[in-house]
């Protein structure tokens, strides 16, 4: 029955959606961290590694960086990149949410999370980035109609987000033509939520939540949206031969008119695979820290302190071919 192929689908979608792995319990090297002088407890964030512990200890005067993994990650799935932030002397904190949730909904919670961070602390700047489902979850948080400014002080609020699906997930089409509902006899909404849970009637090309973005709150001071190209990528090779694709959404998956001609956004296009941008524990996200350094995000990596990271890279990513990052490929669109 349709249905079933609707499932097995969907099954592939959340299969390469994101690898699931090992939980990452290790602890975050200091690197150039300024001393921490206040710890906080905020539902939803927390240290960006899997520890159970879930205290922030922060410099309340820095800038923070929030990261916001994609479906099956977990805090720990960026303790690589929060340890790349780390040794430029950037604080971070990782935010965690139940994958199955709506994603308006998980928003919000983000939405409150950071609140309470400016709330709490003296932060001057709070940047969320956003990966994959993360980055729906990222925009959507600041947006006017989910996003408040914290009460009591300003705050300068930057938005990233990387290879989000925001014109809908191809492969959960068929879950948003509401016209099959009856002639299934409801087996295909019941089929989708199986699959991905409550958040099925997010991904999809026809929901509000796709088609209705909503526009930036006024506190977002710029907004940088990287598209990346991830056609003929690969994330894993045995034999000379691709055995596991990198290729999760076109590009045509990830533009969206309604967010881009915003005059805070600015888009980048990169060629790299899904994963590859933000790195696993095969590859280093080279390419993703140049963008972020050229884009003011991520601070310029001082010349005597290049071949440090290069030993920083190649250890925590376990990637022993990473490459200088001028010599990497990327082009800027506006």
């Amino acid at each position: 029955m349709k249905h079933i192929a609707i499932l097995i689908a969907l099954l592939g979608l959340l299969a390469g959606c994101a690898s699931k792995q090992a939980m990452n319990t290790v602890d975050l090297e200091p690197g150039r961290l300024p001393s921490p002088d206040i710890s906080l407890n905020i539902p939803g964030l927390g240290p960006c590694t899997d520890n159970p512990d879930r205290t922030l200890h922060l410099d309340a005067s820095q800038p923070v960086h929030i990261l916001v993994h994609g479906c099956f990650g977990s805090s720990g799935q960026f303790r690589g990149l929060a340890q790349v932030l780390a040794f430029h002397g950037q604080q971070t904190a990782c935010f965690t949410y139940d994958d199955r949730a709506r994603l308006a909904e998980v928003a919000d919670e983000l939405k409150q999370a950071v609140s309470q961070l400016s709330a709490q602390s003296r932060v001057p700047q709070i940047t969320v980035i956003g990966h994959s489902q993360g980055a729906l979850i990222a925009r959507r948080s600041m947006t006017e109609s989910s996003a408040t400014a914290p009460s009591g002080r300003a705050v300068d609020v930057r938005l990233v987000t990387i290879s989000g699906p925001f014109a809908g997930i191809d492969a959960a089409r068929t879950c948003g033509k509401t016209w099959l509902y009856p002639l299934t006899l409801g087996m295909v909404p019941l089929s989708c939520y199986l699959v991905t849970g409550p958040k099925w009637a997010d991904i999809t090309y026809s929901s509000l939540f796709i088609r209705e973005p909503g526009a930036l709150a006024q506190q977002v001071a710029n907004y940088l949206k990287i598209d990346t190209n991830e056609r003929g990528t690969c994330r894993r090779e045995e034999g000379g031969r691709c055995a596991e694709g990198d290729e999760i959404f076109s590009l045509a998956e990830q533009r969206n008119a309604r967010i881009e001609t915003d005059t805070r956004a600015r888009r980048v296009e990169v060629d790299a695979g899904h994963v590859e941008i933000v790195g696993d524990k095969r590859v280093a996200p080279t390419k993703l820290i140049k963008i972020l350094q050229d884009e003011g995000i991520l601070r310029a990596t001082p010349p005597a302190r290049r071949y440090a990271l290069s030993l920083l890279l190649a250890r925590v990513y376990q990637d022993d071919s990473v490459v200088a990052p001028d010599a990497l490929k990327t082009r800027s669109l506006h």
